[in-house]
């Protein structure tokens, strides 16, 4: 089998990244019409937002896993675990990674604008949208699952 015709062809695979795909759109739309703007970026920058583009991906992944290979297999076992993994890790220690960003942005340009000798930073501003809320992961959540439900009843 073709290599490219193998990976096109793996349900699982595809919906995963239709998952994420999904979660880009809807996110990039959400914040065009917060704040008015777009920006290309933000459909392939899946760092932070509303919902969750990390939570959509592992959660289709699977959910298809479910529905093609069972609840029972290994498979599934395997992904369910990746997936609490994923969404802990995006509403706890990334979480806090953004918040602790904010703050220490704030610290640098306070010193930056001291008038006796300010000190000089190497580095760019921190990022500081990198985790998500729960609401945002659970939200990501229910997208894969919805994303996931639908392809396979689409894909025969």
């Amino acid at each position: 089998m073709d290599i490219i015709s193998g990976i096109v062809s793996n349900k699982i695979l595809v919906t995963a990244f239709l998952g994420y795909f999904i979660a880009q759109i809807v996110k990039a739309v959400l914040e065009a019409v917060i704040d008015r703007t777009f920006s290309i970026r933000r459909l392939f920058s899946g760092n932070g937002g509303m919902p969750s583009s990390h939570s959509a991906t592992v959660c289709a992944l699977a959910t298809m896993t479910a529905l093609v290979e069972g609840v029972g297999s290994f498979a599934f076992a395997f992904t369910v675990i990746f997936a609490i993994v994923v969404m802990v890790d995006a509403s706890g220690v990334r979480r806090e990674t953004g918040n602790q960003a904010v703050i220490l942005n704030e610290l640098m340009e306070y010193f930056a604008k001291l008038k006796d000798n300010p000190p000089r930073f190497s580095h760019d501003k921190l990022k500081e949208l990198i985790g998500h809320t729960p609401l945002q992961v659970q939200t990501g959540a229910a997208l894969g699952i919805i994303t996931a439900v639908v392809t396979h009843f689409v894909w025969k």
